[in-house]
């Protein structure tokens, strides 16, 4: 391209994508480029520039950052027609969050354009009386057959009358634990095991007793001993990309741990926040015995926490019966604009499009951390969110944590957050989300931090007193 608003290119410094999203505006500016106007496609711009794919793709993310630019699925990028909201502001230098747990945000598809754009959808084909009112507790039959659908690759064919919508994952644990066990009853689960888990045991009154685990995860006879011993009501497990250990059973442990669990006529409550994650996941519990519990799958961490939808699969439909009337009595209805929206994504595809570039973002951060941080030190998974990472000898936990904050203005969870028994101490470890950091820069200068981090020796006690 030799004419056109690709010639402000000559002479501007400083990143190719973010030259290309300078020229973009000094283009709109000028009239250049008009509203509503289609760019070329990312390949046909690499291939004209003579750039990589990923530095268009970069490009044109930063200049929707800046309100320039719009896309749709299907249809490309324009030049915005409406003036945009300000640019979100990047946060201060250093501040870096490495301690909750979500989705990154991908470069493509952009997320915020789609959530506009779903919703704008869904106003223009959906009567308002429909949206505007109180709807059954569990999900209309449409929204219910689309979790079926979404659930597919981990559960295969289900029933949709099994299916629940929920308003997150945190009231679907609450009410399968209520139907699963009452005041004093013994759960199972990991010794380091989900914090929104110990909450709702908290709030229910039951005692959580942890298992052993390896690195397949829970170990078989630990759990046929507590059976025997102590009478539990229910197991509750996370079987892939265990948070916080990272973890994934392979399909032979699921098996065993189903086959264990048959023989004690014990319920199981599958955590499956992560299960869509991998490229290639293996089939749930809740899909090699369904008889024997509750599916819980959360879209806030495969696809984004904004829409608060969660799936929730009984054993059959009289048990999603009285599931539903749990839930009402609890949060009475998911948002009918959130269960539509993500609805209409799982039918035309568009969610499955984000989950594969959420995977492919996630891929990329969690290489960035193999190649900075020291490898023995951690467990992750290649497509997860977040990674385990074990302190050297002389660090604990917790002084490692408030050494972060104040040196490094970085924030990890310690292992304490996790520890299904209090009295249990728990490993001198961390765990490190890379999703919450706005870009890969601002990853990769977290991380390095990070790893000085490891390498100093911590500070005297009450260095800091004055």
């Amino acid at each position: 391209m030799e004419h056109g608003w690709t010639s402000r290119l000559q002479g501007m410094e400083g990143p190719i994508y973010t030259a290309i999203a300078d020229a973009i505006g000094a283009a709109v500016a000028a009239g250049e480029l008009r509203a509503g106007e289609r760019l070329p496609t990312h390949r046909a711009l690499a291939e004209a520039l003579g750039v990589d794919l990923t530095t268009i793709t970069r490009a044109y993310a930063e200049a929707r950052r800046r309100g320039l630019l719009q896309a749709t699925v299907g249809r490309g990028t324009f030049v915005r027609a409406q003036p945009a909201p300000p640019p979100r502001a990047r946060p201060a230098e250093g501040l870096v969050d490495l301690g909750m747990n979500l989705p990154p945000l991908p470069a493509e598809p952009p997320l915020q354009d789609l959530l506009q754009q779903g919703l704008v959808h869904l106003l223009a084909r959906s009567e308002p009386a429909h949206l505007l009112t109180y709807r059954p507790g569990a999900g209309t039959a449409g929204e219910r057959m689309a979790g079926a659908a979404w659930l597919r690759p981990t559960l295969g064919e289900i029933d949709p009358e099994r299916v629940l919508v929920c308003p997150g994952a945190q009231p679907a644990l609450l009410a399968a634990l209520g139907s699963l066990a009452g005041a004093g009853d013994l759960v199972l689960t990991d010794r380091l095991t989900y914090p929104g888990l110990r909450g709702a045991a908290a709030q229910l009154g039951l005692r959580l007793a942890g298992l052993a685990a390896d690195a397949e995860g829970l170990l078989p006879d630990a759990l046929e001993a507590a059976c025997r011993e102590g009478r539990p009501k229910a197991l509750y497990c996370v079987p892939t990309i265990h948070n916080p250990t990272t973890v994934t059973m392979p399909l032979a442990r699921r098996r065993a741990i189903v086959e264990a669990a048959r023989r004690h006529g014990l319920r199981i409550l599958e955590d499956d926040a992560y299960g869509l994650l991998p490229s290639r996941p293996l089939p749930a519990l809740a899909a090699l015995a369904p008889e024997l519990g509750f599916h819980v799958a959360t879209v806030s961490k495969v696809l984004s926490p904004a829409l608060r939808v969660a799936y929730l699969v009984a054993p059959d439909a009289r048990a999603a019966t009285r599931l539903a009337a749990a839930l009402r009595a609890n949060v009475l209805m998911p948002s009918p604009l959130l269960t539509g929206l993500l609805t209409g994504w799982v039918q035309d595809g568009t969610a499955g499009t984000v989950l594969v570039a959420i995977r492919h973002e996630s891929t990329a951060r969690q290489a960035m951390a193999r190649e900075i941080l020291p490898s023995p030190a951690f467990d992750a998974h290649p497509e997860g969110l977040h990674l385990w990472l074990r302190l050297p000898p002389r660090w604990n936990r917790l002084a490692f944590v408030t050494h972060l904050r104040r040196q490094g203005g970085l924030a990890v969870v310690p292992s304490d957050a996790f520890a299904a028994d209090p009295a249990v101490p728990p490993p001198e470890a961390v765990r490190v989300s890379l999703g919450a950091a706005a870009d890969r820069e601002a990853l990769r200068h977290a991380l390095h931090r990070l790893a000085e981090a490891l390498r100093e020796e911590p500070p005297p006690p009450f260095a800091e007193v004055v």
